[in-house]
């Protein structure tokens, strides 16, 4: 579950809006042994965006009852075990005839009974089916043996993430109104590693040579592996980085006059509003 908060935390869901919620026993599914949400608290109020069930055995056990076939995996002990074995276990030459198809599953819940069972006997199967076990259909096991490892059945962790609820948390968590003077400004406050947008290059003019560097640099963005970069040339400078900020890209790129004499250019930080001068060969 602490890799699920963290892969939620990287996205750019809000913390303080993420909460654990455990299943009370009465909405748990029959075939959970435990099952935990994860739920976001948004616009709409607290929502389920990933279930977590903890499914334990089922599936593979119902395969075993209903098909008489093993699905187990087998783990070896770092030191072998010397266990003294004390029991029953079936004769197969009479429970074979007496049990036919229910002789294995017979088997596996004989050699479960203790030493001090008295026989006839009856026992219920996984399955839920009954039967009479005699003393004729028994063998006593009494031996001493070294155990390398066990089988055993796999449990299931199960996840399940709702994508489109998540999806809308985090557009819900990241958009952010605010005034510029009578006017209203809209920032979506996209994670780096979901916005879909990386940089947006503008030139402060397109002439000079503004604009044929500022093509330059996006062209190269371009040429990135998983970049995405955006020329824009059109309007003021401040509609520009407003444009950007509206559809979250985290970092504009601005090539000036100054850009022309020392190769250097404005990046502008989305969240912040802060500027910084770089070297185009750093960016």
């Amino acid at each position: 579950m602490a890799k699920t908060f963290d892969f939620l935390i990287n996205i750019g869901i809000d913390s303080s809006k993420l909460r654990f919620r455990q299943h009370e026993s009465d909405e748990m599914a029959h075939y959970a042994s435990d099952c935990w949400d994860v739920e976001i608290l948004g616009s709409y109020g607290w929502v389920e965006c990933v279930g977590i069930a903890h499914r334990g055995c089922y599936d593979l056990q119902a395969h075993e009852n209903a098909t008489g076939k093993t699905l187990r995996a087998r783990r070896e002990f770092a030191q072998p075990k010397i266990v003294e074995i004390d029991g029953w276990t079936t004769d197969g030459a009479t429970a074979g005839p007496a049990f036919r198809a229910l002789a294995g599953a017979v088997k596996n819940a004989v050699e479960q009974l203790p030493s001090s069972c008295q026989f006839p006997t009856q026992i219920t199967l996984d399955n839920g089916e009954s039967v009479t076990v005699n003393l004729e259909h028994v063998k006593r096991v009494q031996r001493t043996e070294t155990i390398s490892g066990e089988w055993y059945i796999p449990h299931v962790v199960e996840p399940a993430f709702g994508i489109d609820r998540i999806i809308w948390h985090l557009l819900d968590h990241a958009y952010h109104e605010s005034s510029k003077g009578a006017d209203e400004y809209v920032t979506l406050k996209l994670s780096e590693s979901v916005a879909p947008v990386d940089y947006c290059v503008f030139p402060l003019f397109e002439k000079d040579g503004m604009g044929k560097l500022a093509r330059e640099i996006h062209k190269t963005l371009c040429s990135k592996s998983a970049i995405v970069s955006i020329y824009d040339a059109s309007g003021s400078i401040g509609r520009r980085y407003a444009r950007a900020d509206e559809i979250g890209v985290p970092i504009c790129i601005t090539v000036d006059h100054q850009s022309l004499q020392d190769n250097t250019v404005t990046l502008r930080d989305r969240d912040s509003g802060q500027q910084s001068r770089v070297l185009i060969s750093e960016l």
